[in-house]
């Protein structure tokens, strides 16, 4: 692919993660392609359909963070990048939401091999955070996942004001740290 097809394209789903992410189904194609300055036959000859464009955006979205918690799993500080990742989830689980509603019921192997992917990046972000004792050795990556849906959601359906979501997420965190002894 030549480097502004490629430009275009990663415009295009930056594009279409904030239109559809963020108005869900009363989000365009047309929208897109204008945000991406963009045509909308451009658009469309990267993704024929307005599916393809969604999971595309969506399988984006699950390898960007899937490299975060990589590149978490690296660092020195596993409390902190734990800490980081775990915010960065809640607060970007609305628009996974928003593009999941927009796809079939039943996912694409695609869709299901990032979300697998970004699934174990995850546990060993959590592994590392309880072998340093920042976090409960009994919290199971299940358990963790429950509570960033359950965030998410609540913020997608009724957006709360910015420093509630981060009080919350404090809260979130804290109940996952390991209790003093």
């Amino acid at each position: 692919m030549r480097q502004d097809a490629r430009e275009n394209r990663e415009r295009i789903l930056a594009a279409a993660e904030e239109v559809f992410g963020g108005r869900g189904a009363a989000g365009s194609t047309e929208e897109v392609a204008r945000r991406a300055g963009v045509g909308h036959a451009t658009v469309f000859r990267h993704f024929p359909t307005k599916e393809e464009l969604i999971e595309a955006t969506l399988l984006r979205h699950f390898d960007r963070l899937t490299r975060e918690a990589l590149a978490i799993a690296a660092a020195p500080d596993p409390a902190t990048g734990w800490r980081t990742l775990l915010r960065t989830m809640i607060e970007t689980g609305g628009t996974k939401l928003a593009l999941g509603t927009l796809l079939p019921a039943k996912p694409s192997p695609a869709a299901v091999n990032a979300s697998d992917r970004l699934k174990s990046a995850v546990s060993e972000v959590l592994r590392q955070a309880q072998n340093s004792g920042a976090v409960r050795p009994s919290a199971t990556v299940e358990e963790v996942y429950l509570l960033l849906r359950g965030l998410a959601q609540a913020s997608a359906a009724m957006p709360p004001h910015p420093e509630t979501l981060s009080r919350a997420i404090d809260v979130v965190l804290s109940g996952l740290s390991q209790p003093a002894v």
